[in-house]
């Protein structure tokens, strides 16, 4: 891709986020984001058809990069493993203005279902490929795993992430023990 494409998309999205952080998504003007992105309107034309194009390619974007982030480093570890689920905690806390904003502006079509059916064929992929058998059907394990994740994670982001990446891992990477979603690593204590 031209780099100079590549920094106009990167300036665009980057204008929108920025003013969802400030107004709800129904609200933008594609000449809002022009102007923000010091861009003109042909410009944001020439990418994208329209504001709603161009949220879903900013929530691909990121959805791509989180994706990416949780999954387990090849010949180094297992799926699911704790590193990448702190790799993917990190990365949030990282981008936790993106998140918020993501998870939290009322004209956005829900983000969170994004995130969910994302985690859904993860877990779904990984159990098929591992064949884990918990003595529970695939589907009912493949909701739990990922309804559980979502909400800690959109908990975390909605009460200003009061624990660090890392604690919150430690907490659900228990949670996760504690159900048997996931092979034990330590002995864990019933609470």
């Amino acid at each position: 891709m031209d780099r100079r494409i590549k920094k106009n998309q990167e300036a665009i999205m980057k204008a929108l986020l920025s003013l969802m952080a400030e107004k709800d998504f129904s609200k933008i003007t594609i000449n809002e984001i022009a102007e923000r992105a010091d861009v003109n309107r042909g410009t944001i034309y020439s990418h994208y058809m329209d504001k709603y194009d161009l949220l879903d390619a900013c929530i691909e974007t990121h959805l791509d990069q989180l994706m990416a982030s949780c999954m387990p480093i090849e010949g180094v570890e297992l799926f699911p493993s704790k590193n990448s689920l702190l790799r993917t905690f990190e990365l949030m806390e990282k981008n936790a203005s993106l998140y918020t904003t993501l998870l939290t502006n009322k004209g956005v079509p829900p983000f969170r279902n994004r995130v969910q059916a994302m985690l859904e064929k993860g877990i779904q992929e990984q159990i098929t490929t591992n064949h884990h058998d918990l003595g529970l059907h695939t589907d009912v394990l493949v909701q739990f795993l990922s309804s559980a994740t979502v909400g800690v994670i959109e908990w975390w982001f909605t009460h200003a992430m009061p624990y660090s990446a890392a604690e919150i891992t430690d907490q659900l990477w228990t949670l996760l023990e504690l159900n048997q979603m996931i092979p034990r690593t330590s002995p864990v204590q019933p609470l």
